[in-house]
C-alpha cells in the first residue's frame, strides 16, 4: 500500500510523530487495500483495560497513539507491570502467532490512546496474503519476547536500589525526551514492575534525590542526561549491560 493511501484513508496519522508515522508506514507497506475497509479507529481514555488475560483473542489492536502497559495478576492477584508500549505494535498478534485461543496478558492505557482494531479473521486473511507482513509480525514478537527476557534476567541479579536504578535507566533508554525523562509512576506501580516493597522503593528514591542521580517535581521524578549516566554506572558495576 502506497504512503498517500494510507494517510488519506486515516488522515490523523499526519497529526502523530515523524517517529510514529515511520513505523505506520513499515508495518502497512504491503498490506491490501481491501484491508483498509475492515479497521476501525478507536480513542480510549487513559487507565482503560481494553485486554484482559483469558479472554477470547478474538481482535487485534494496533497502537496508534499513546502508551499502553501490560499487568500480569497471576501471583497472588497482585498486579505486576512489566512491560510499557510506545510504538506501532499488534495486540493480539502473539496470540495468533502462537494459536492462542485466549489473550495471555491484560493490557491498559497509561495515556489516552488511539488505537486501530480488526478481527483476528481478518488479520489472518492478511498475514496469510501477505508473507513480508506476517515475517514483519513475527520479528516484533521475537523482539518483544526477547527484550522482555532479557530484563526480567538482569533483575533477578540486583537488589533493593540497584533494581529500581535499572528501572530507571531502562525507562530512560526508551522513553526519555530532549535528554529528559519524567517518571509519573506512583511509588506502588514503581513497586510493582520492580518487584519491591514500597519502602524499598521510598529509600532508594530519596538515597538517588539526595545522590543527585534523580529530581523531584511537584510528584514526577525527573532524570536528565547526566543523571542517567550516574544511575547506569551504578547497575554497571554490577551486571554487563551491552
Amino acid at each position: 500500500m502506497g504512503h498517500g493511501a494510507l494517510y488519506e484513508e486515516f488522515p490523523f496519522l499526519k497529526e502523530i510523530s515523524r517517529e510514529r508515522q515511520k513505523q505506520f508506514e513499515e508495518y502497512f507497506k504491503t498490506a491490501p487495500l481491501w484491508l483498509m475497509d475492515t479497521i476501525q479507529t478507536e480513542k480510549l481514555k487513559k487507565e482503560t483495560v481494553f485486554i484482559k488475560e483469558g479472554e477470547p483473542a478474538d481482535t487485534i489492536y494496533i497502537l496508534v497513539k499513546g502508551v499502553i502497559e501490560a499487568t500480569d495478576y497471576r501471583v497472588y492477584g497482585t498486579p505486576y507491570n512489566y512491560m510499557r508500549f510506545d510504538r506501532v505494535c499488534a495486540f493480539g498478534g502473539m496470540e495468533y502467532i502462537m494459536n492462542l485461543d485466549v489473550y495471555r496478558t491484560t493490557l491498559r492505557t497509561v495515556t489516552d490512546c488511539i488505537i486501530m482494531k480488526l478481527s483476528r479473521k481478518i488479520f489472518e486473511k492478511w498475514m496469510y496474503s501477505d508473507i513480508r507482513a506476517m515475517k514483519h509480525e513475527a520479528m516484533q514478537i521475537a523482539e518483544y519476547l526477547l527484550e522482555e527476557g532479557r530484563n526480567s534476567r538482569l533483575f533477578l541479579f540486583l537488589q533493593g536500589s540497584d533494581r529500581l536504578a535499572l528501572l530507571f535507566v531502562v525507562r530512560y533508554e526508551r522513553y526519555q525526551k530532549n535528554g529528559t525523562l519524567h517518571v509519573r509512576d506512583s511509588r506502588q506501580n514503581l513497586a510493582d514492575e520492580t518487584g519491591l516493597c514500597l519502602k524499598s522503593i521510598s529509600r532508594g528514591v530519596k538515597k538517588f534525590i539526595e545522590d543527585g542521580l534523580v529530581s523531584k517535581e511537584g510528584r514526577r521524578i525527573m532524570i536528565d542526561r547526566k543523571q542517567y549516566e550516574g544511575l547506569r554506572e551504578i547497575v554497571a558495576r554490577k551486571i554487563d549491560l551491552d
